[in-house]
């Protein structure tokens, strides 16, 4: 079965290195300042010509309280008003970018994120999805995927009206933990009455998923502890969890600096907590799809995942992964043909330049056809956990064999070791090596040796 997974300590703790999440391949680390604008408009006429679908992501970056776990691209005020001048200059680009695309090309997916998108008034989100909605062709049959992340302090049952009333018919949840001195050593004090309320309000208004967010390895954290939180989520039903694993850097991001290291949870702490989790979800009928997310057997990305269909892009696990991204907003990526690009991650700087009539472009990266091959290579192994070599060679035209021939003594070794079985036609990843998965991408990664491995968190 896909969601088999074997618990291995012993390989846990040799593999657990620091590298990329493989939203993308190349990663953001490898974006450069010679990708900009006029890049952003040949990819999106090359969108146009191919009348590909598409898939939208908005970034609302303001939050009311800061959470000092948080590594967002984000906006920390009380200041409700300070969204106008974001959301002008939002509409701008969202007229911009639209102006370059075909009205037949139909958005399958949007996602709203941040920050909190809730910050935004009910008539800033009926404006925005409104100009979205003037600028692109959304659909009008609720087939669509239709996102938003949502926090139960900034929502209730007329915010979750309003949003399906927009045409959003998913969401997602940030829970984090449920232990009261956890919420306290992070700074969000949430309780689950809030979260079971929008909860409640989603399946009323017959939204068609809903994920939580958790994330384990915060301060005060212990695994009696984080037994209990999980076992309230379980009772909650989400069809889609997210259990991220966090990555204390407070020399990267300010707010972590007020988290105290000394109570953080020991590695082997950690490494129990997140082997209790998974025994509680796989208990609960939750299967595991890989990268710290798992999903009812019912969801769309179990099914996917079942058929070797399943993708991954900036969002995350999508079955939308044939759909050009377009990223809109301060620090916002967009995955369009064999361009990445990303806008600038200051917003007085995003704001000044879209009040030029410029775009935001501020970096990118155009994948040559090495990249195209090991992006291919790293989408199948962690999607799907299996890897067809002549599917490889047939696509591109290479022997697998021949080319990747250096990477050959260490996919041997992790086959010695249990990850991976390895043959001449295929590699397929064992269920003690699918927790370890990143490391097997990693063997892939040709720039990886280039990079400062700290800018990465830790596999597990």
């Amino acid at each position: 079965m896909l969601d088999a997974i074997r618990w291995d300590t012993d390989l846990i703790r040799r593999y657990d290195l620091a590298g990329p999440r493989y939203t993308s391949y190349p990663t953001a680390v490898q974006f450069h300042s010679q990708v900009g604008t006029f890049d952003l408009l040949h990819a999106l006429r090359e969108s146009r010509k191919a009348l590909r679908p598409l898939s939208l992501y908005v970034h609302v970056p303001f939050c009311a309280n800061i959470c000092y776990y948080c590594a967002c691209n984000k906006v920390i005020t009380k200041d409700r008003g300070r969204a106008l001048p974001y959301l002008q200059r939002l509409e701008q680009e969202i007229q911009l970018i639209a102006c370059h695309l075909d009205p037949r090309q139909k958005v399958e997916q949007l996602h709203f994120g941040g920050g909190t998108p809730t910050f935004l008034s009910h008539d800033e989100l009926r404006q925005l999805m409104g100009h979205l909605r003037q600028h692109f062709n959304l659909l009008d049959d609720d087939s669509g995927d239709y996102g938003i992340e949502i926090d139960p302090r900034e929502a209730d049952w007329s915010t979750m009206g309003l949003l399906r009333e927009l045409g959003f018919n998913r969401v997602s949840i940030g829970l984090q933990d449920l232990d009261p001195a956890v919420q306290r050593a992070v700074n969000r004090l949430q309780s689950l009455e809030e979260t079971r309320a929008v909860i409640e309000a989603a399946r009323t208004l017959q939204f068609r998923s809903i994920n939580i967010d958790l994330i384990y390895g915060l301060p005060k954290q212990t695994p009696d502890n984080f037994a209990r939180t999980v076992e309230e989520v379980i009772n909650l039903q989400p069809d889609r969890l997210s259990v991220f694993n966090y990555a204390h850097l407070p020399e990267r991001f300010m707010p972590q600096r007020r988290i105290n290291s000394h109570e953080l949870p020991a590695p082997a702490e950690k490494l129990q907590v997140l082997q209790r989790t998974i025994e509680q979800l796989t208990a609960a009928g939750y299967r595991y799809i890989g990268m710290d997310h798992f999903a009812l057997p019912d969801d769309e990305l179990a099914i996917a995942q079942e058929e070797s269909t399943l993708q991954r892009n900036f969002q995350g696990y999508t079955t939308h992964g044939h759909c050009d991204l377009i990223g809109l907003g301060v620090s916002a990526i967009s995955q369009i043909g064999d361009l990445y690009c990303q806008n600038s991650s200051d917003l007085t700087q995003y704001q000044n330049l879209l009040g030029g009539a410029q775009l935001a472009t501020s970096r990118g990266l155009v994948c040559n056809q090495d990249d195209r091959i090991r992006r291919a290579v790293i989408q199948q192994l962690i999607c799907n956990f299996n890897l067809d070599f002549e599917a490889i060679e047939q696509q591109f035209n290479i022997d697998f064999r021949g080319y990747f021939g250096e990477l050959w003594p260490p996919l041997q070794a992790m086959a010695e070791d249990g990850l991976i079985n390895l043959s001449n036609e295929s590699i397929e990843v064992l269920p003690a090596g699918r927790l370890l998965v990143r490391s097997v991408c990693m063997v892939f990664d040709t720039y990886l040796e280039q990079q400062n491995r700290q800018r990465f968190s830790r596999v597990i």
